[in-house]
């Protein structure tokens, strides 16, 4: 094993899948010749050439149009979006080609393709270089969207989205790209899609998250556990198809669910997962699900990011509120 943080996690799936499979192939810009503006992509072009690991010219919409022309001639495309908020332009690919090849052909072509972006605050970023939509692919049916809150999670989560047969979008927390590290064997072993992992247990409250929010969410239940409350701890990974069966078990065990995310509130997905939770698991609560979330305002810069995200005291306050309900 090799101690990395996530964004060499993220270059080794990388590097991976382009020695397992000849079909896989990288493209973005500045991905070749520069390794991408995090280095994600870092010595790639080096060791598998300019056919495979592919510079694009500065165009959002090119870069997700050819992924969907390679992915339906056979190939298996992984093209890298600088960040989050330049993706925009691609929804007209996404939506309207990705996520419909296999319907549109009834099966006769799929999209192997991935869509990789850094997303979220916290560097210090300017202007559209912060945002969190993830919820605006989760509501494409048709899309994967995936998102890793560990070195060991994005190397095993980019593997199998690699290898999924249908488009992926996967959401890389840059905030945690250098915050954390692991040993992170290059085996080739994919990690499940579609499953939240437990991060931790307890017994007296859930805590959903995903993405970079897992640090403070995590942070957040130890200052709880110093005072006697176990909070048990779940990263959704996969937003779309999310996967409610663990939640549910988990709020049936403690009776308390309280959602953190970095997106803001209004039309976030913790809405789906509350909405999911008073459908089938309304008789298991014994107090109302929580969210704490990001403002419903754009994000601002770097002076004022502190006050825009969620913080460790504000999740843990949060879960000490829902204690209060008997």
């Amino acid at each position: 094993m090799t101690e990395v943080n996530l964004v060499q996690a993220v270059n080794m799936a990388l590097a991976r899948a382009l020695e397992d499979d000849d079909r896989v192939v990288v493209l973005g810009e500045d991905v070749g010749i520069d390794g991408g503006v995090f280095r994600a992509t870092n010595g790639l072009v080096g060791r598998f050439g300019p056919e495979r690991v592919i510079d694009t010219p500065l165009a959002e919409a090119l870069i997700a149009g050819m992924s969907v022309g390679m992915a339906a001639a056979g190939l298996r495309p992984v093209a890298e979006i600088q960040f989050m908020g330049f993706m925009f332009p691609t929804i007209d690919q996404m939506g309207c080609h990705a996520s419909r090849l296999r319907n549109r052909t009834r099966g006769r072509l799929t999209c192997p393709m991935v869509l990789r972006a850094p997303y979220g605050g916290g560097v210090h970023a300017p202007e559209h270089h912060s945002e969190s939509t993830e919820a605006m692919f989760a509501h494409i049916p048709g899309l994967r969207v995936v998102i890793p809150s560990s070195p060991r999670r994005a190397y095993g989560l980019l593997l199998a989205a690699i290898r999924d047969p249908d488009p992926v979008v996967f959401l890389e927390p840059k905030r945690l790209y250098r915050a954390i590290t692991e040993d992170v064997a290059d085996d080739g072993r994919a990690l499940p899609l579609d499953k939240a992992f437990v991060l931790r247990e307890g017994r007296d409250i859930t805590l959903v998250t995903w993405g970079a929010m897992t640090s403070e969410t995590l942070a957040a239940a130890e200052e709880l556990a110093a005072s006697g409350l176990e909070a048990e701890v779940m990263d959704v990974a996969t937003l779309n198809p999310f996967d409610p069966a663990p939640v549910l078990a988990s709020v049936r065990k403690t009776g308390r669910c309280m959602i953190v995310h970095e997106a803001v509130r209004s039309g976030g997905f913790g809405a789906e997962i509350v909405a999911t939770i008073a459908e089938h698991g309304l008789l298991d609560l014994v107090a109302p699900v929580k969210r704490i979330t990001a403002p419903d305002t754009v994000v601002p810069l770097a002076r004022m990011e502190e006050l825009y995200m969620p913080q460790v005291d504000a999740i843990a306050t949060g879960a000490q509120q829902l204690m209060e309900y008997a």
